[in-house]
């Protein structure tokens, strides 16, 4: 069962941002990989005050501490399990993190990447469909472009929390 914990948050955002994040979306799981880590390297001076500056590292020991003593092989299934939204202890994790959290996750991982995170195969050459996706991230002003990664980010990992229910769909209203 996959789950996530922000299944429908685009309906906030522009025309613009919903079709990347859609594109996003369509990417294979190595490619959306491929796609956070080459936009945090071409925006990571920015993204850096924007999402940890509002996030709460000490609340992601797992993904942000116990992570990087994993093998590079561990570390890529764990952000694929985490992409794909799998019921996986990281996944896991990772969905009960706030969206800035999130983004502070990915950030800290294409931070360390090369170093004590696992980098991009050598010699790997984006795909046209990573290079399209790219450009139209590029093609956003800033606060659309932290808008796309803190969407795309909040819908990965697994979460078993259920939204509660509205008043339309339960038929009753609150009691005094």
């Amino acid at each position: 069962m996959k789950s996530t914990t922000n299944v429908d948050s685009t309906h906030t955002l522009s025309g613009n941002t919903q079709e990347v994040i859609e594109a996003i979306n369509t990417l294979s799981t190595d490619d959306k990989l491929a796609l956070l880590y080459f936009i945090y390297e071409k925006m990571g001076g920015s993204i850096t005050p924007a999402a940890p500056a509002a996030a709460e590292p000490e609340l992601a020991p797992l993904l942000l501490d116990n992570f990087y003593g994993l093998s590079q092989e561990e570390q890529l299934n764990v952000m694929r399990a985490i992409a794909n939204g799998e019921d996986t202890e990281y996944s896991r994790a990772y969905g009960a993190l706030t969206a800035n959290n999130k983004l502070l996750v990915w950030y800290a991982w294409a931070v360390g990447m090369g170093d004590n995170v696992v980098d991009l195969p050598e010699g790997y050459e984006a795909t046209q469909v990573v290079n399209n996706a790219l450009s139209k991230v590029e093609g956003l002003d800033f606060e659309q472009q932290i808008s796309v990664l803190r969407d795309v980010a909040d819908t990965m990992g697994y979460s078993d929390v259920k939204p509660i229910a509205t008043q339309a769909e339960v038929g009753k209203t609150a009691s005094l």
